[in-house]
């Protein structure tokens, strides 16, 4: 079974930053692609960044120009959050899928206060 591990989430002012990371239990490349999810209180999850293998990224518009998802060469993923608004204030999710699964990681808290 696929394992995701978030790390790197905490409390920070509006307009600070932040770095998530995520580390997989196996190649980053083995997956069609790899993102952040969020969820904020009585909201949806939804896509904030993804990464597929050949490196092609996609973002949510709310968090164009502040938020950065990146890739090392091994089982890790990152997501760089700046000039963090507390609208970004939410549990963060990694995500790992292929054309047959689709992993999460537990999810961390991220609280941006104003």
């Amino acid at each position: 079974q696929v394992q995701l591990v978030e790390s790197g989430g905490g409390l920070v002012q509006a307009g600070g930053s932040l770095r998530l990371s995520c580390l997989a239990s196996r190649s980053i490349f083995s997956f069609n692609a790899m993102g952040w999810y969020r969820q904020g209180a009585a909201k949806q999850r939804e896509l904030v960044a993804e990464v597929s293998f050949d490196g092609r990224t996609n973002y949510a518009d709310s968090v164009k120009g502040r938020f950065t998802i990146s890739r090392d060469n091994k089982n890790t993923i990152y997501l760089q959050m700046n000039s963090l608004k507390a609208e970004d204030t939410a549990v963060y999710y990694c995500n790992a899928r292929t054309s047959l699964s689709d992993t999460w990681g537990q999810g961390i808290q991220v609280t941006v206060s104003s």
